[in-house]
């Protein structure tokens, strides 16, 4: 087990270092000084470089058989002497001791350094003032819902992905249809001339992601999107300060297999879009090949929160660049059912009229 860290630690005043969202740089939060992206490097490494006194104990405990370390990581601060057990995902994370913010490098061995970032441009209270303007508006939300749900848990987390570039060459044959109707008499005609039409073409795709978290749901990581990739920097240590991080456990063939679904289908409505003038237009076949395909891996912000109503959780999550937020919130049983009453009267209404009237 590894227990490489990177720590942030202000050389002034010795508070924790975190990454300030509105300076885009780090920044202590008791002192208020602030330091450029990298900056702190040299420092830190000298201090993770001081060896302080150790002392053996004799334990009686059992050590931990293979099955039950499967998948667990230790580290020790190197701000307090705490040990911090993980999993082995996680990449960054508070010292739950002294609440130093750290950066656990050695999550990163054996497996691909990241190649880009897009760092928070939202910080924790924008996150929640989200989460209270979500609530508004909502007809058939409970009225108690705003006054007694309480936020359980609020983190930034920056989750894996993989973005896939490539272009794609498409051979795609559509049939399709005229139709012109006239009336000669008593009599009404139509006629439909049918076409085969081809669209072939190549069409380049930049950045398609693909979660590559096993722990977070797809139908959230794509809820969220898209991220803006003209935001994205070379991955650094630094901007993982203060937050949670991810590695990737899904590998990037297995991402590609999701990237290809969606570039295949995104190829299929740009040609289709381009098959015009007819009454109707169906596709017969489409012949698809991907080239030049390369995947980069990248880190992306995301705020989840959780709040407690009545003893459930109820889940969201916000893009944490572009501040598109999601999540369910419950239902007014007894306000829907009113409204379905409401509105099947007014129709059962209707009708008699119009029946009374005809």
């Amino acid at each position: 087990m590894s227990d490489m860290l990177e720590y942030y630690k202000c050389p002034n005043c010795g508070g924790s270092v975190e990454f300030n969202v509105s300076g885009q740089n780090l920044k202590c939060p008791y002192c208020d000084t602030e330091f450029d992206i990298g900056a702190l490097n040299e420092y830190e490494k000298d201090c993770l470089n001081d060896s302080g006194d150790s002392m053996n104990w004799q334990s009686s405990g059992a050590a931990w058989s293979e099955n039950d370390a499967n998948g667990m990581m230790t580290y020790i601060c190197h701000s307090c002497g705490g040990q911090i057990v993980t999993d082995s995902t996680t990449a960054a994370s508070k010292c739950p001791y002294c609440d130093n913010p750290i950066v656990m490098m050695g999550q990163f061995e054996g497996g691909l350094k990241p190649d880009l970032v897009i760092p928070f441009r939202i910080d924790k209270r924008a996150a929640e003032e989200a989460l209270r303007n979500h609530v508004k508006g909502k007809f058939l939300l409970p009225k108690s819902f705003s006054s007694e749900n309480r936020i359980e848990e609020i983190k930034g987390v920056y989750v894996p992905f993989w973005l896939y570039d490539c272009d794609a060459e498409a051979h795609i044959r559509y049939k399709a249809t005229m139709k012109h109707s006239w009336t000669s008499g008593d009599y009404l005609y139509t006629e439909t001339s049918y076409f085969k039409v081809i669209r072939d073409g190549e069409i380049s795709f930049n950045k398609v992601p693909a979660d590559g978290s096993s722990k977070m749901p797809d139908d959230i990581s794509q809820s969220i999107e898209p991220f803006d990739y003209n935001g994205c920097v070379d991955f650094r240590p630094d901007y993982l300060s203060g937050y949670l991080a991810d590695k990737y456990d899904v590998g990037s063939d297995v991402g590609a297999q999701i990237a290809n679904a969606r570039i295949h289908k995104s190829t299929e409505s740009a040609f289709r879009s381009t098959v015009s003038g007819y009454s109707s237009a169906v596709q017969e076949s489409a012949n698809i090949r991907f080239k030049r395909g390369n995947a980069i891996y990248a880190l992306m912000p995301m705020w989840i929160l959780s709040t407690n109503y009545r003893g459930q959780i109820y889940r969201f999550a916000m893009n944490g660049q572009t501040g598109k937020f999601i999540g369910d919130l419950p239902m007014d049983t007894g306000k829907f059912w009113r409204l379905f009453a409401g509105i099947t009267a007014a129709v059962t209404a209707l009708v008699f009229l119009l029946s009374s009237v005809l």
